[in-house]
């Protein structure tokens, strides 16, 4: 019964195109109301609004979200990209190495997939066209490399996915940056084979160590920005939270008093812009913690363990349906939404198969990243379509061979679980 009424109410809210956040609220109070034997109270969901975002953790998200705004019309993205535009323009499809390069930047101080697009993408994608790249790779490329804004720390979804199970946020940001890595790599690499194939040049400007030094000069602040906010995560000066909060005022002092492109008068703006983005993540984690916590009254994620075990109990089959699962869901459901819900479901499971937590939210990041460029509900795919003034159609086109090769390191990912595991169990 309280599975029926949860989920059932939710499906028709999402068939009816109501916001995410307040499906999940809805859902909730339905259930609620309709059963007694959970001997929940009327005043159960405004309770959980309040506890769920009434944590020191939680407050990690504003912040991030306010900071990559602040990098994004403060310059520092540009910096990222002049410094990388040296160093491998002069490569075949030198432009596309250096978008995914900068994106592994940018995803190192604003945490944001779809503020990784926005801020890399608004200066990438017109020159990548203007030097005669394909208006679909060039969209497909910045979509997929925004992605990994969400699996290099600091990561957002990160936070939540430690903040809905109780794990560590330090060891799951040291377990992101091999897979960053990996991801950002073989993002190269297919960029590099498309263009070797359709004959893109690289910059014919020449190399010089004069103007690798002055570019080198001129993003220092940039480029220290990332040693900064990890170096003082992994080094215990500071909590993630507290990076989160220090990662805000640095990129405001540089963006305004350094690099001077953020003006005062600009300010409020940008302030307003992330309060508006804040608002509605708060939103999806306070409903999504009340649908949570029937889900664990109402023994679900228990009886969705012992269906799954019942089918195998081959833990590696296991992880298979989970991705597959995790992949569709990523399909159809908000990143923040998808990591409250599923979760605490699936936690459960794995811990009785002996897969560490941090593994698995790892995993789970991953395929909620694939989830950004995966129509209908991928974000990126949105932002770069605003950012390109392209048809959805020539976006999903593009990045179809960046898709395929995502899932490729997500099943290598899976089940070699040293690679994600190497960092946090050497230094933590």
């Amino acid at each position: 019964m309280t599975s029926a009424v949860l989920f059932g109410t939710f499906v028709i809210m999402i068939i009816l195109n109501v916001p995410v956040g307040i499906a999940l609220g809805i859902s909730s109070l339905a259930t609620v109301l309709l059963n007694a034997e959970l001997g929940l109270g009327g005043g159960y969901i405004a309770q959980n609004l309040v506890t769920a975002v009434d944590s020191f953790p939680v407050m990690a998200v504003p912040f991030f979200i306010l900071a990559g705004e602040f990098m994004g019309g403060g310059g520092i993205s540009r910096r990222l990209l002049d410094v990388c535009s040296v160093f491998f323009g002069r490569i075949t499809g030198g432009l596309a190495i250096v978008t995914v390069v900068v994106c592994m930047f940018f995803a190192a101080i604003s945490g944001s997939g779809p503020a990784t697009v926005a801020a890399v993408g608004g200066m990438i994608v017109p020159t990548m066209i203007k030097k005669g790249y394909d208006k679909r790779f060039v969209l497909g490329l910045i979509a997929a490399a925004g992605s990994i804004g969400v699996v290099i720390p600091p990561s957002i979804p990160m936070v939540v996915y430690c903040t809905s199970t109780g794990q560590s946020i330090t060891r799951l940001f040291a377990a992101g940056f091999i897979p960053g890595i990996l991801i950002g790599l073989a993002l190269i690499g297919v960029s590099y084979y498309i263009c070797k194939k359709r004959g893109y040049k690289g910059d014919t400007e020449p190399f010089t160590w004069r103007r690798a030094g002055r570019a080198v000069w001129e993003g220092k602040w940039a480029l220290i920005s990332p040693v900064i906010i990890l170096g003082g995560i992994y080094g215990g000066i500071f909590t993630p939270t507290e990076a989160a909060a220090v990662s805000v005022i640095y990129s405001f002092i540089v963006g305004v008093f350094v690099y001077k492109e953020l003006k005062l008068s600009e300010v409020f703006y940008v302030i307003r812009s992330a309060a508006l983005t804040t608002g509605t993540v708060l939103v999806v984690i306070g409903c999504a913690a009340a649908f949570t916590k029937i889900l664990t009254v109402g023994h679900i994620p228990q009886q969705v363990a012992q269906a799954i075990m019942q089918f195998t109990d081959n833990k590696w089959v296991i992880f298979l349906l989970i991705n597959l699962m995790l992949l569709v869901v990523g399909c159809f459901m908000d990143t923040m939404c998808s990591i409250m819900i599923l979760a605490p479901l699936f936690l459960p499971i794995i811990e009785s198969f002996g897969i560490d937590p941090i593994h698995f939210g790892l995993i789970m990041v991953v395929n909620l990243a694939i989830g950004f460029i995966t129509p209908p509900l991928g974000i990126n795919l949105f932002v770069a379509v605003r950012v390109g003034e392209a048809a959805l159609d020539d976006v999903i086109k593009g990045v179809i061979p960046f898709l395929a090769v995502m899932i490729a390191i997500l099943i290598v990912l899976t089940y070699i679980p040293a690679i994600t595991m190497f960092v946090p169990e050497l230094f933590f």
